[in-house]
């Protein structure tokens, strides 16, 4: 159905800030935070810390909720998702959902230019592009294979398709659960979004992160990134490849010809026949333009990842823009 339209006035914006093991920084996020224009509420998820992130969160003016065990980011997000919820008031519209990440201190600040786009209806999902990082390690490998899923499957290219800073309706986090696994969220939400006729834009942000170098622990944690963002890819895709097959099965018993097409939400479309809003911005035009879906089908299961890999190794490591553009590995 249509995204409906409120009126700025009444919109308030929720930051969630999923953290484990913050206590260095959390405190300054979360002050940062506060700062920012519209938000009324910063909520701060204790994945299962073993430090004191949690207490100094709450002492920084934080709600804080806790996971007595690490379960992750996706769960930590849409355990804070569904706490905001719980939060909004029956006579106002749902709260926007600022997501931000623990370890940005002071910088945090600086993610307010993710709020008007969706604050304003320019889009439904704001992602903040940051400078490139001190000490960031990557060559662009997970980037690159994030950024060519995304586009095969929606048509539209982002610059920094694994930025978790991220401004976006309930409408849209809705759209995108249940989440990807791990670290494979931030892409999944994407291409979930986009496919479901959302308008996407990307915000330049001066956003200081702590960047992963290039040493042992560096490198595990891109291949871990790596791992997760080919099962978010391969997933969506055999959910599209199902969704083809039930569609195609349904025009035969109507009497119609096996693959003919009919309106979907992705093409820009409600079941009721309104549209969907769009952006005005060039990227998000085409990121929710309705690009034809049917070819990001794919394989499913394993062989989807298999081909992925095959693919992210022919084409030279992300190549040479892959490598120059700001690296959220």
């Amino acid at each position: 159905m249509p995204v409906p339209r409120y009126d700025p006035a009444t919109l308030r914006v929720a930051a969630v800030i999923p953290a484990k093991d913050e206590e260095d920084r959390i405190a300054a996020t979360v002050r940062a935070v506060r700062a920012i224009p519209h938000v009324d509420l910063v909520l701060v998820v204790d994945d299962g810390s073993e430090d004191d992130t949690q207490h100094l969160a709450r002492r920084a003016g934080a709600v804080v909720v806790r996971h007595s065990v690490n379960r992750g980011k996706a769960s930590a997000m849409e355990t804070g998702a569904s706490v905001v919820a719980m939060r909004d008031a029956e006579d106002l519209p749902p709260r926007l959902l600022l997501f931000v990440d623990a370890d940005l201190g002071a910088t945090a600040v600086n993610a307010a230019p993710l709020v008007p786009p969706v604050l304003y209806g320019k889009a439904d999902m704001s992602i903040a592009v940051l400078p490139r990082q001190q000490g960031a390690g990557g060559r662009g490998l997970v980037t690159g294979l994030a950024r060519r899923s995304i586009h095969r499957a929606t048509g539209w290219a982002p610059t920094q398709p694994l930025s978790g800073q991220r401004c976006l309706t309930r409408a849209a986090f809705d759209a995108a659960t249940p989440l990807a696994h791990g670290w494979g969220v931030e892409t999944g939400m994407t291409m979930d979004v986009l496919q479901q006729g959302f308008a996407v834009v990307e915000v330049p942000c001066d956003l200081s992160h702590r960047a992963s170098g290039s040493d042992i622990a560096g490198q595990l944690h891109r291949a871990a990134q790596y791992r997760d963002v080919m099962m978010a890819v391969a997933a969506r895709r055999f959910r599209h490849y199902k969704h083809k097959i039930a569609r195609d099965a349904e025009i035969e018993d109507d009497g119609a010809a096996p693959g003919a097409r009919s309106a979907r939400p992705d093409q820009g479309a409600s079941g009721d026949g309104a549209p969907r809003r769009g952006s005005e911005d060039g990227p998000a035009e085409r990121g929710a333009a309705g690009a034809d879906r049917d070819g990001a089908a794919g394989d499913p299961g394993g062989a989807v990842a298999e081909r992925d890999v095959a693919e992210a190794d022919r084409e030279d490591a992300s190549t040479e823009r892959d490598a120059a553009e700001a690296d959220r590995d």
